[in-house]
């Protein structure tokens, strides 16, 4: 681990995507808390057309952006070209994780349990109805390939439904469909300490007045409760984190990464997707569970900066 004590740091946030506003909350977050502890520290917004020229001027890059051109290896490919190091994870990891169908396959290759996972075919209409409704029964979720914050997502109950839900999505851009399950959405953070992974408690996010865990809910406090540690049997507390540890090794993750769980009402867990950037707020999903290990929003900091590779050779 380093300390990048007297070094130059870039605080990457904003960029183009649809998480902007989150990563921006991110960012400002991470900047204060750097300079507070005596860090010299700057926020740079990826989006700026000066981004490419102004990032040559630090010595690492703090990464507190999410979304497309962002978590999903673009950003990190430009850093590994100026050589500069840099937090959470390489490009290969990004890319993957922020592809949800393929994530999924390659996770459960180490026996996580995922969903059958069916992505829709790019000429769309009936086509797309068909090989979605072969293969998975209703009630079933439209999610986009690549996105995050549950943005997009469309609960479907019957033919009709998902019907009226496909007119209205460009199918060129990725999407596909699980089940649907009604269950406690849980999440379990990895965060890297002198090189090993260590699961934090679980978090479940409990919606107070919607279907699922949706874009809007996520954006407003009054609409969800956080459990954490989460309240669960201790098996099903104990397959969350293996499952996180092993989703986050076999992708290839860096420093830090946030999986995402339903548990339905068997108990089982079900993973469903991988966050490479998790947000950084301090009353983020990730800064609630580093609290519920002790960890405080000063420390995660630290602990994720400590993390940042160098390029020192090829980091796929």
């Amino acid at each position: 681990m380093q300390s990048f004590e007297s070094a130059r740091i870039a605080v990457v946030s904003g960029g183009r995507s649809t998480e902007r506003e989150r990563s921006l909350m991110s960012g400002h977050a991470a900047l204060e808390s750097l300079v507070r502890q005596g860090h010299t520290a700057r926020l740079l917004d990826a989006a700026d057309k000066t981004f490419a020229d102004d990032i040559r001027g630090a010595d690492v890059a703090f990464l507190a952006i999410a979304g497309q051109y962002a978590e999903d290896g673009k950003l990190q490919g430009l850093l590994e070209h100026l050589n500069i190091p840099y937090t959470g994870s390489g490009v290969t990891a990004s890319a993957l994780g922020m592809h949800k169908a393929l994530a999924k396959t390659v996770a459960a290759t180490t026996g996580v349990d995922v969903l059958t996972t069916v992505t829709l075919p790019a000429r769309g209409g009936d086509a797309a109805t068909r090989a979605i409704t072969v293969a998975v029964d209703f009630p079933l979720i439209l999610k986009p390939l690549s996105e995050g914050g549950s943005i997009g997502m469309t609960v479907c109950r019957d033919n009709a439904q998902l019907d009226a839900a496909l007119r209205t999505i460009d199918p060129t851009e990725g999407w596909f469909a699980e089940p649907f399950i009604a269950g406690v959405p849980v999440s379990c953070g990895v965060l890297e300490s002198d090189g090993s992974p260590v699961a934090l408690p679980p978090l479940a996010t409990i919606p107070t007045d919607a279907e699922f865990y949706d874009y809007a809910t996520k954006r407003d406090k009054t609409k969800y409760q956080y459990e954490c540690p989460a309240n669960l049997p201790c098996p099903t507390l104990d397959a969350i984190t293996t499952a996180a540890l092993a989703a986050h090794t076999v992708l290839g993750c860096s420093g830090y990464s946030r999986s995402d769980f339903i548990v339905g009402a068997d108990g089982r867990p079900v993973w469903l997707e991988i966050n490479t950037l998790p947000g950084l707020s301090h009353t983020g999903n990730l800064a609630t569970m580093a609290a519920a290990a002790g960890i405080d929003y000063d420390e995660l900091i630290r602990l994720i900066l400590a993390t940042a590779r160098t390029t020192e050779g090829y980091r796929p």
